[in-house]
């Protein structure tokens, strides 16, 4: 290579890239993220590895004859969390990977 890289330092800089994004992972699965639904009725939590760990739902926001509310509340509670974990692993990737990376290289488009 003419730039002064030899193959030994880019297969070094994609291990270490690679030993980088593990651990970040690693430690998303201990990061957790809480959305809420209809003014905190409902209240999701996930991880950053997009698992939902804990719903919460305030008594009052059980209504036997309106279920679909609650249903609806549910669903909207459970994908703000997932986007909003996978919009911190996500930068957690980024800046992980960050310093060897080429300037303006996006991750997104590899799910990251």
């Amino acid at each position: 290579m003419s730039n002064g890289m030899n193959m030994a330092d880019m297969f070094g800089k994609i291990m270490e890239m690679q030993q980088k994004v593990a651990r970040v992972q690693e430690s998303l699965a201990a990061r957790t993220v809480t959305a809420e639904a209809g003014g905190g009725m409902v209240r999701v939590t996930a991880n950053g590895n997009q698992r939902i760990t804990a719903i919460k739902i305030e008594p009052d926001a059980v209504d036997p004859d309106d279920l679909e509310l609650l249903e609806d509340l549910v669903i909207a509670g459970v994908n703000k969390a997932l986007d909003e974990a996978a919009e911190m692993a996500r930068e957690e990737m980024a800046r992980a990977a960050g310093g060897m990376l080429p300037p303006g290289m996006d991750l997104s488009q590899f799910g990251l």
